[in-house]
């Protein structure tokens, strides 16, 4: 099909949930890609932080094709030996005790949510199961994650929503500390709100919840969904707060374009739950799971000190542009606040011109490939930059 053909397809048989921008990419290798006429666009999204590897990485695109050979997918009623590796390759990077696999950040969520239930449950009884959560967070678009959702505008049709959510405002402690009561068992948060607009959290905040948790018997949930594998120059984001939750979430740029999800359980988590607890048909795919320890095996230190360093390139570059008013984020997670222009006319002016951003409310979000080049940042910056400046 032809592009005009792709887009009258899409329009006639794929719900709209989507406003998708006019374009159509067709192939592409490391942060470029080029689409059917043959233009090329420098990649700022990594498909939502997804493609870490960016497009058609060798390594990557070995170990899924020849583990897609072999054992495509079977059952969580077997062991696969990429699955185990991969666990065990995340328990060891990350210090948590056990890992489980899901399809996405939403699932991985989820996950969390009933661990942490489970656990006040055992421990505690029936009556202490809502979760504190934090305005302007952003969870997944299952019922339950959307209610876990602080954002007004997501808690709309969909009704009745999961109950057990309240929200506080972040970076206040003391707003946290009133709404803990007898029956909250959890807090969960993202130390960089992403949809929420790539809005890190204070430390000191953050380390009071940690300490607040631990006295009230408390399970902390970390939402790295977005934040995690690299994404900020640290494997986890917790590690530039110092910080070991009981539970982390992942997905996203952890398959590296594949879809999986991981819930990281602490020592104190590791057994809560039991056979039948909870499942999922396609957790720990045998495909997904080879392209994950791919993705893992390559976030050396040595590779992270270089998205800190392709961060601060892009800070320092955009900084100097006049339109940009200022650059929150960390890492390769960043988010512009313009003076005047509106994001989402940057981002279509942006695909014209062979660049893809993304946006975040007000924001423009920048989400490029851990492993882009120097010349593809410069490309790509030079790019953003006229935009901005017309």
């Amino acid at each position: 099909m032809n592009f005009e053909e792709i887009k009258q397809a899409d329009q006639q048989y794929i719900a709209h949930t989507y406003n998708r921008f006019n374009f159509c990419p067709d192939y592409g290798k490391g942060a470029t890609c080029w689409d059917a006429a043959g233009k090329e666009y420098i990649d700022f999204s990594s498909g939502i932080g997804v493609n870490s590897l960016g497009f058609a990485d060798p390594e990557w695109v070995a170990a899924v094709s020849s583990q897609a050979a072999k054992l495509a997918h079977i059952s969580n009623l077997y062991y696969t030996e990429p699955c185990a590796a991969l666990a065990k390759a995340l328990c060891t990077r990350t210090g948590y005790s056990k890992v489980f696999f899901g399809n996405s950040g939403a699932e991985a969520n989820e996950g969390a949510i009933k661990a942490a239930r489970k656990k006040s449950f055992d421990q505690y009884g029936a009556g202490r199961s809502t979760v504190v959560t934090l305005v302007n967070s952003f969870h997944g678009r299952t019922v339950t994650t959307l209610s876990a959702t602080g954002q007004d505008h997501f808690h709309q049709f969909f009704f009745p929503f999961t109950e057990g959510f309240v929200y506080a405002q972040a970076n206040n402690i003391e707003d946290v500390k009133s709404k803990i009561t007898d029956d909250v068992c959890a807090v969960m948060m993202e130390l960089v709100q992403g949809e929420g607009g790539v809005l890190p959290l204070d430390e000191d905040f953050v380390y009071a919840v940690s300490r607040l948790c631990e006295e009230k018997d408390l399970i902390l949930i970390v939402d790295e969904v977005q934040t995690g594998v690299g994404r900020t120059g640290r494997f986890l984001c917790c590690e530039h707060y110092q910080l070991k939750p009981d539970i982390v979430t992942l997905a996203k740029g952890l398959g590296g374009g594949l879809p999986i999800g991981a819930v990281l359980l602490n020592e104190k988590m590791a057994d809560v739950f039991g056979y039948g607890d909870h499942g999922t048909t396609f957790g720990g795919n045998p495909v997904a799971c080879a392209g994950a320890q791919v993705v893992i095996n390559r976030l050396n230190a040595s590779m992270m000190d270089d998205v800190l360093r392709k961060g601060e390139k892009i800070r320092a570059r955009l900084a100097q542009v006049g339109e940009v008013e200022n650059i929150s984020g960390k890492g390769m997670m960043l988010g512009l606040q313009l003076k005047t222009k509106k994001s989402g006319e940057v981002a279509k002016a942006c695909i014209e011109n062979g660049l893809i951003v993304l946006t975040a409310k007000e924001k423009v979000r920048l989400l490029p490939p851990l492993v882009i080049t120097d010349e593809e940042l410069d490309k790509g910056l030079d790019i953003l930059t006229r935009v901005l400046e017309v």
